[in-house]
């Protein structure tokens, strides 16, 4: 017989099974309008200019190798020129690679041949000005694809050759269900809440959370502490510990439990102070929101000292030092109206 915590737990791990199973359809997860243009574009046998546009690990270079293999089949490499623009980003690559190749014709079903500029967003601005010109001299024989982190650094007489494609940060329930479906292929033992912590920590990006998964499951079995211990951070139960003994007033405690994360997990400055910042936001930090309100802005003003090279310790110990003054206050307060 099952008793009353048992049962509540096989239900819990069924609910959270049927929550993320794992998709079994042959699509781009979680870019819906994207898939549906494209879709369009194979159709017609036709296409511009595109850039795809979107945080990491979403899939845009993906859908450009899965676009020309619908355009061209399992050949498709024969017909598509992928340079990598962080690499080979200068004006000699746009001069050389990408003119012999645009402007030579092949024979195909398909009236173009697709140059993939992968990470386009590195180039110099002196090829940006080489490849606009190209685009439109040679856009009867080949068709650009552009893929950027982040297309503000295109210049805008690219941009507004190219038909535009957001791709967004993947869904928790796509990232946990893949990696639930990886788990399950290589037989490996993972809890749910350490799928769900790789997600937060990956912040939508299939790639690292991928990574962050392989790196764990090289410690052992997966579990919340062994994905922390993976990526360099610290526990959020440690940081949410030292945050409440700087808020009670107890700075000389909080300060040695800064220390100790600092010596034990390797970290830097700017990793305490993201997860401190990630910590004052969540629910777990039981505070009034003007006090939050308070910390979000000085947390910042912290983070920006340390990265333009000021000392890490003694501004994590100003940060913490703040908390403090501010959670002695608030005890002040709530001392008089319990006095009244």
């Amino acid at each position: 017989m099952l008793n009353v915590d048992e049962v509540s737990k096989t239900l819990s791990e069924l609910l959270w099974a049927e929550k993320y199973r794992p998709k079994t359809l042959d699509e781009i997860v979680n870019q819906t309008e994207v898939v549906a243009r494209l879709k369009q574009f194979i159709k017609e046998k036709n296409m511009p200019h595109l850039l795809f546009a979107g945080p990491p690990g979403t899939g845009k270079t993906t859908a450009a190798h899965a676009l020309a293999r619908d355009f061209y089949g399992d050949d498709y490499r024969l017909y598509m020129l992928e340079l990598n623009a962080s690499d080979e980003r200068g004006i000699d690559v746009i001069r050389t690679k990408v003119k012999e190749f645009a402007r030579s014709k092949l024979p195909a079903d398909v009236p173009f041949k697709i140059v993939l500029l992968d990470e386009a967003d590195n180039m110099t601005a002196d090829a940006q000005q080489a490849l606009r010109r190209l685009m439109e001299m040679y856009v009867t024989v080949s068709r650009f694809i552009l893929i950027a982190n982040y297309p503000s650094k295109i210049i805008e007489p690219i941009q507004s050759r190219c038909a535009v494609f957001r791709f967004v940060a993947l869904k928790k329930e796509d990232v946990v269900s893949r990696l639930s479906w990886i788990c399950s292929q290589e037989k490996l033992k993972c809890g749910n809440d350490a799928l769900e912590t790789i997600y937060e920590l990956s912040e939508g990006d299939m790639r690292r959370a991928i990574n962050i998964l392989q790196s764990t499951a090289a410690l052992g079995e997966i579990t919340v502490s062994n994905v922390y211990k993976v990526v360099g951070l610290a526990h959020p139960k440690e940081v949410r510990e030292m945050i409440k003994a700087a808020l009670s007033g107890n700075f000389i405690k909080a300060r040695d439990m800064l220390r100790s994360l600092m010596v034990t997990y390797g970290m830097s400055g700017v990793d305490i102070i993201k997860q401190i910042h990630r910590e004052i936001m969540s629910s777990e930090v039981d505070i009034p929101e003007s006090v939050r309100v308070e910390l979000a802005d000085y947390i910042g003003e912290i983070q920006f000292r340390v990265v333009e090279g000021a000392d890490d310790e003694i501004q994590l110990n100003a940060l913490l030092a703040k908390m403090a003054l501010i959670g002695r206050k608030l005890a002040e307060v709530q001392a008089k109206r319990v006095g009244k």
